[in-house]
């Protein structure tokens, strides 16, 4: 049974990191906690997106925001630290409480038109946000997902963006996870056996990123949001 679910959790969530650009982390993470000790799932998670976000950034190179790039990587390196002592010292499950209230309520929101500036300084605290919650819960994607929806960013420039910037945050992440926390044969083993799946899941994606339009894009974007906060707040209570 841990196997089957495994084999779901790793595919469907590979298709969706390729198809939109955010999904592994906010997919993958919560269900593989119930597979692994907390620091495993966060590693392996860091692990297979990293080589998601090698795979596909060749090929998605020339639609990347550059500019938006370099301030995300900015504003994540004070994140960082703060992110690995949060996972440190202090309760996690209250830390999930806070995070799915936020992001329920940010997702309503936006379900209602409410849009916001895209600026310089809300480019660096959104990734100062996101550097934190990838080396306190491995998930990055929400503050990088509630942003850009809110902006309005195309679908192609969302996902190139944020699977460049995802190529910098989870390798120093995985590094700062190794340092601090350390890492075991599980992690290693376990990833090694889902680059199949991975694989499989980058062609899936690719298939299903040529056929979502932009508003049906824009429609998937709010139900992983409402997942990913109604998973977190009832995990957490």
């Amino acid at each position: 049974m841990e196997i089957i679910l495994f084999t779901c959790i790793i595919l469907i969530a590979s298709a969706l990191q390729t198809s939109t650009g955010f999904g592994f982390s906010i997919l993958a993470t919560p269900f593989l906690l119930l597979l692994f000790e907390p620091a495993e799932a966060i590693q392996i998670n860091l692990i297979l997106s990293l080589v998601i976000s090698c795979a596909l950034l060749s090929k998605i190179k020339k639609e990347v925001d550059f500019g938006v790039l370099r301030r995300f990587v900015f504003g994540s390196i004070p994140g960082l630290p703060v992110g690995i002592l949060i996972f440190l010292f202090i309760n996690i499950t209250t830390l999930k409480l806070g995070i799915s209230l936020v992001i329920l309520a940010l997702t309503i929101m936006l379900v209602f038109k409410f849009r916001i500036q895209q600026s310089k300084g809300r480019d660096l605290l959104v990734g100062a946000f996101s550097g934190a919650l990838t080396t306190s819960i491995g998930m990055p994607g929400p503050p990088l997902l509630l942003y850009f929806s809110g902006t309005d960013t195309q679908k192609e420039r969302l996902r190139a963006t944020t699977l460049a910037f995802y190529l910098f945050i989870y390798l120093v992440s995985l590094v700062i996870q190794v340092i601090f926390v350390g890492t075991n044969t599980t992690i290693w083993i376990s990833s090694a056996q889902a680059l199949p799946l991975v694989l499989l899941g980058l062609i899936l994606g690719q298939f299903l990123f040529k056929k979502i339009n932009q508003h049906l894009f824009r429609i998937f974007t709010y139900l992983i949001l409402l997942f990913t906060s109604v998973y977190l707040l009832i995990d957490s209570l």
